[in-house]
């Protein structure tokens, strides 16, 4: 299995994209603006994006990436999966006809470009050989991370999340855990806001991870453009046990 992250960044400017994980070829987690890093020959390649929520960072691209492959979605559309709380809100918001077309009724009703699949917390699906598990996260709209798996490897992906249970609770049930992808939004200065926005600071993320019974190679996401190497010193500070990485965009990993 392959991963290759195409955004990570809490914010934009110069090198910096929004969350976007490409598995494979074919499977995207989120769609923030990383995906802008794909040519158009791989984005014809997707054929599922997995959203962790509707936060715009993480779905920037959505609407341009559907709108960029409309010729080549009439007979496959593009499938995303979702809780359903979370597409009601690009239904009701992006594709409205008035923000972007409605591509859920493009090129119409019978033959649209995007098709959902409703997804629950706890729930998995398997598409050829890869077992993807959404979990249930604590984060200031409905959200979600994700836990995937194929014979060679496992790794999960935090999303936007702040202190809770329910990540650490499905990641102890398995027999182990390669690498896990996680987000730290602002610095211990900020914790006020980290907390009211519903993301980790070090010191939250920090008492979390001790939940944690596997030891993982730990990836730092989501870091808030101007703090980053402060938040970063403070993660591997306070972080004792785990080999802590800095996340990049184009990083490329094989599991």
């Amino acid at each position: 299995m392959k991963l290759r992250i195409l955004g990570c960044s809490g914010g934009i400017g110069g090198d910096r994209r929004t969350t976007s994980i490409l598995i494979d070829e074919d499977i995207l987690i989120d769609c923030g603006t990383g995906v802008g890093n794909l040519s158009v020959e791989e984005m014809r390649k997707l054929r599922h994006v997995f959203l962790t929520h509707t936060h715009l960072d993480h779905i920037a691209t959505l609407p341009l990436l559907v709108d960029t492959l409309f010729n080549d979605l009439h007979d496959r559309p593009l499938v995303i999966h979702a809780l359903e709380e979370s597409m009601e809100i690009i239904k009701q918001h992006i594709f409205n006809w008035q923000i972007w077309p409605d591509f859920f009724e493009l090129p119409d009703k019978s033959r649209p470009s995007i098709e959902f699949q409703a997804m629950s917390a706890g729930e998995t699906r398997e598409l050829q050989g890869r077992t993807i598990e959404m979990i249930p996260v604590n984060h200031s709209v409905p959200g979600v991370g994700y836990r995937i798996q194929n014979d060679t490897g496992s790794f999960a992906f935090s999303g936007d999340t702040t202190t809770n249970d329910t990540l650490w609770e499905v990641l102890n049930r398995h027999d182990g855990l390669d690498m896990l992808v996680i987000e730290c939004a602002f610095s211990n200065s900020e914790k006020q806001l980290s907390d009211l926005a519903g993301h980790y600071c070090p010191e939250t993320l920090i008492a979390d991870m001790s939940k944690l019974r596997h030891r993982p190679r730990v990836f730092i996401t989501h870091l808030k453009p101007g703090e980053e190497d402060q938040t970063f010193q403070e993660i591997t500070e306070g972080l004792r046990g785990f080999d802590v990485v800095r996340l990049h965009s184009e990083d490329h990993f094989q599991l």
